[in-house]
Parts: structure tokens; sequence; C-alpha cells
């Protein structure tokens, strides 16, 4: 299998990785929390933001395979951690699409995002609390999910 990214340590707990095939590079720095400066992603806040960033992709895919257009489309991401041992205890996001969809589009959107890759290789022990908001919509769709 061929690598796709390198990590290498900088020191004063930041790391950067490369992807390989682009040469796009991301720092990490440890949280302020754990002994860090908190100056950059840490590497537990690209695991949530990861998700996001998985659950818009996939529904961009399902969006152009279905003609609807999500562009626009925001998330926000918090991460909670907990002790003993330290890991992610839960990810809350809160997708912001541009505008309303009907009942029939809104489902197919959040189901796709709710089957990316990363949600699906996330550990059971990791909450995930997903709302989808619609612009023009008084309502929000809550799905808390822990699979």
């Amino acid at each position: 299998m061929p690598k796709i990214s390198t990590v290498e340590y900088l020191g004063d707990l930041r790391t950067e990785a490369v992807h390989l095939d682009s040469g796009e590079r991301i720092i990490t720095d440890a949280p302020k929390d754990n002994e860090g400066k908190g100056e950059a992603f840490s590497p537990t806040d690209l695991v949530a933001t990861s998700l996001a960033s998985c659950m818009i992709t996939i529904m961009g895919i399902k969006a152009n395979q279905s003609g609807i257009n999500i562009v626009g489309t925001k998330a926000d991401i918090v991460k909670e951690m907990a002790a003993d041992p330290r890991r992610i205890q839960t990810i809350r996001i809160h997708i912001y699409f541009p505008q309303t969809y009907s009942e029939k589009e809104k489902q197919l959107l959040e189901r796709a995002g709710l089957t990316c890759p990363v949600i699906n290789s996330l550990s059971s022990n990791v909450n995930k609390d997903i709302k989808f908001h619609y612009q023009k919509s008084k309502d929000s769709n809550l799905i808390s999910q822990n699979p």
C-alpha cells in the first residue's frame, strides 16, 4: 500500500503532517490543557474536524448524484475530552445548509452524512451529537448517534 502522508516532530509539542500526493501541510500543537501552546489544531481537533469534513464530503457526493446544490454548507464542531484515559468523549457537530430542501432531500443528505467513513471508524465510546439546520426552516432535525 502506498504511503499517504508523513508526520515529523518539530519540537515544542508540534508536528507537521505532509500529504504526499499534494504536498499540503498541516501543523498540529498540543492543546493548552495538555502542556501545549494551542496555536494550531491538536490531533484530537483534527479527528473531530475530520468527522464534519467527511460528512459534508459524502453529502456533497450524494447531492451531486441527485442534482442538489449544497454549496456553502458549513459546520460548527465542538470536541469534549474525557480523562483517565485521556480521549475524545463527545463530538458535537451542527451542520448548516444554505437553503431549505424537501423532506426527501433532507433525508437523503442526512443519511449520506451519517454513513461517512470517519463516523463508521470512530469507537462507539465516542458520543456523536449531530444536528442538521436548514435555511428558512424553523425546525432543525436532531440526530444523536452513538453507533
